[in-house]
């Protein structure tokens, strides 16, 4: 039986799983979190799938042994190299991923159309988002582009209005596009550091494109698993715990505009 006094473990490579812990938020308000970001080892996108499988079974054991009753892989790298596995070594512990949760809304916004995917190396590389979305709809046009720069922009805080990011964001677009005859008019961020360029993204594609990310489909998930479980519990005061592996005051800094409101303390851990 789950405690239902633990929070919800919650982990990303870095800063951009705090866009799935805001929309956990809003899904649960009464649970509380932890949530780890392994800001040391970033980017996990460029990494080997065995690599990135060690890391995400070592963040993972840092919030099983803090106590926790449900697990959120908050990385769309991590999701897709190691979501079994997680999933078989702490079973019975409920474990969640990003990438199906995204991939159902994106098939089902695009109907038989095209969808482009952006997102890091590792997961275009894994195919797994190419996967996820012919299973649900085996008709879709599908294209992956990989946007390894946007994860060190929004890592350091460059997203918000600077020129970098709007040059690197059309640079990116600008060869993600080649091949479509018509813009696409559903684009999946499959990074979780991605929904921070939201805005750009309309202005250079246009309101008729549906861009669809993870984190409130994902948080839909977890809430309607956990809650008729009599796992989630609402007469309690709900807090956050944040941990970081390294640049806990950048972290703290930058971390507010992935969540949307101030982070106060950010605890340093080794993995």
């Amino acid at each position: 039986m789950i405690d239902a006094g633990l929070p919800i473990g919650v982990f990303d490579s870095g800063m951009g799983g705090l866009t799935v812990l805001r929309a956990l938020q809003a899904a649960l308000p009464s649970e509380s979190f932890i949530y780890l970001g392994d800001s040391a080892r970033l980017p996990y996108g460029n990494k080997s799938a065995v690599t990135v499988q060690q890391y995400a079974l070592q963040a993972s054991a840092a919030l099983v042994d803090r106590g926790i009753k449900a697990l959120v892989v908050a990385c769309n790298t991590a999701s897709a190299a190691a979501l079994p596995l997680l999933a078989q070594r702490y079973a019975p512990l409920p474990v969640f991923g990003v990438i199906e949760p995204g991939a159902q809304a994106a098939a089902n916004a695009a109907d038989d159309g095209s969808v482009l995917v952006l997102a890091t190396e590792g997961t275009v590389m894994d195919g797994t988002y190419q996967r996820a979305l012919l299973a649900v709809n085996a008709g879709l046009n599908i294209y992956a582009r990989a946007c390894p720069l946007w994860v060190t922009l929004a890592e350091q805080g460059y997203a918000e209005e600077s020129q970098e990011a709007e040059t690197v964001a059309e640079a990116v677009l600008s060869h993600a596009l080649r091949g479509f005859q018509n813009r696409p008019m559903v684009v999946l961020l499959g990074c979780t550091h991605f929904p921070i360029f939201r805005d750009k993204l309309t202005a250079l594609l246009g309101d008729a494109a549906a861009i669809v990310d993870s984190a409130q489909t994902t948080a839909l998930q977890v809430a309607a698993a956990i809650q008729p479980t009599g796992a989630a519990k609402a007469d309690r005061v709900a807090s956050v715990m944040f941990l970081a592996t390294d640049g806990v005051e950048r972290f703290r800094r930058v971390g507010g505009y992935f969540l949307s409101e101030p982070i106060d303390t950010v605890e340093l851990v080794t993995l």
